[in-house]
């Protein structure tokens, strides 16, 4: 009998760095797939999802030209690149036989819908993974923060922040072999331990709505189902 999810409906956070793989910047093709087939793997189970893509794999090729320039059109820059993330990741999904739709907090209306909550709700409810590019669609403000208020917004049960590290430990395990996953922390732990779990906008934002967080590995096979299903995997971050 296979196991249940623990979750109806989930607001993933990508960075752009993910996409990279082993590149300097831009999207690899394979590091991609297997992404999609990871979330492929949870979609299949029936769960909802909601995806929140960053820029900084794009944006890292132009940063050096960016230096010096004004901060607010260096933002509206890295939201311009979350677009051409989303559209990319749309791609890989349709090569996978999953439906989705991508929304944008900027109006490019060639290419993207703009962002409008009650039909993201509607294509969640139809089984349509929605991903969300141009983060909240004003500068100053991560794509972080856009992952906690677009996971409110659509009524996520968690936002799940996928990243290259395992989950939330100690130390630096690159730097130190000692340290030591946490597999569950209040958001008052995590504060007090001074734990750079995601933005302190966003973190902020998720503890005062009660929204939980999960930080796992995106890279680790299999990974993000553990999590939907509610097995010991990344750090589970709670009221």
């Amino acid at each position: 009998m296979s196991q249940a999810p623990k979750y109806k409906r989930i607001l993933l956070k990508l960075s752009g760095e993910a996409l990279m793989g082993d590149d300097s910047y831009g999207i690899n093709r394979a590091t991609i797939e297997r992404i999609v087939q990871e979330v492929k793997s949870v979609v299949d189970l029936g769960v909802q999802v909601a995806v929140v893509i960053g820029g900084g794999n794009i944006f890292r090729g132009v940063a050096p030209a960016a230096a010096g320039m004004d901060r607010a059109t260096a933002d509206y820059m890295g939201m311009l690149a979350t677009v051409m993330n989303a559209l990319a990741l749309q791609d890989a999904m349709r090569h996978a036989g999953i439906v989705s739709r991508v929304q944008s907090a900027l109006t490019i209306q060639q290419v993207a819908e703009p962002y409008i909550r009650g039909k993201a709700i509607q294509y969640l409810e139809e089984s349509k993974v929605v991903i969300f590019g141009a983060g909240t669609g004003n500068p100053f403000f991560t794509t972080d923060t856009a992952a906690a208020l677009r996971g409110m917004e659509v009524g996520a049960d968690i936002v799940l922040k996928a990243t290259k590290v395992d989950g939330v430990y100690t130390d630096d395990p690159k730097k130190n072999p000692d340290a030591v996953r946490y597999h569950t922390l209040t958001f008052d732990e995590a504060i007090g331990r001074n734990l750079k779990v995601m933005d302190a906008t966003a973190f902020a934002l998720c503890r005062d709505q009660k929204m939980n967080l999960c930080v796992f590995s995106i890279f680790k096979q299999g990974a993000l189902k553990r999590v939907v299903l509610g097995e010991d995997e990344g750090t589970l971050v709670h009221c």
